[in-house]
């Protein structure tokens, strides 16, 4: 049991490391105040105090809120409260924070990593990486390799389930750090 909660800590320490060095050379260039990919994967190494409560800064009325720091996403009704919240496994490239809507979904295809998934939910493009929700069929939520470019967020089958039910195209989704 502790040699698995090492390998999985190393791996997400290693997971951090390369995304940060990945996206390194997009912070150059930018205008002063804008976050750097340090700065965001700092953030996304400090959880907020209760990761479980929905983020301040996430937007009004409904939403699918999708916290890089915490790993973490909400499915918020018209009325401003969680419906549903769980955690996630992040691809090795992420968006921006800022307000997207749902553009596609699938059904089941072959991820970018060659996994087999469901209820692909999409919402953003990163240097031609689609970025976008969904579980894998045989229910795994390992992370992605950090060598490939991928933009697909994993969650639980269940949890899959209610963000396809949820989030049709069109749907808000907002991304906070």
């Amino acid at each position: 049991m502790v040699a698995t909660l090492t390998a999985a800590a190393i791996a997400t320490v290693g997971f951090l490391a390369y995304q940060a060095s990945a996206n390194a050379s997009d912070a150059l260039g930018k205008p002063a105040g804008t976050p750097s990919a340090s700065a965001s994967a700092s953030a996304a190494a400090q959880p907020r105090k209760d990761p479980r409560s929905l983020p301040a800064d996430s937007g009004s009325g409904e939403r699918v809120v999708y916290s890089l720091r915490d790993r973490r996403v909400w499915l918020v009704g018209e009325d401003g409260k969680p419906e549903r919240a769980f955690a996630v496994v992040p691809s090795t490239i992420s968006p921006e924070a800022g307000t997207y809507l749902v553009s596609s979904r699938s059904g089941t295809i072959t991820g970018s990593d060659g996994v087999r998934i469901e209820h692909v939910v999409r919402f953003a493009n990163v240097n031609e990486v689609a970025i976008g929700f969904s579980s894998a069929v045989d229910g795994t939520m390992s992370a992605p390799d950090p060598s490939l470019r991928t933009g697909g967020v994993r969650m639980k089958r269940a949890d899959g389930d209610a963000l396809w039910t949820f989030a049709t195209v069109g749907t808000k989704v907002v991304v906070v750090q």
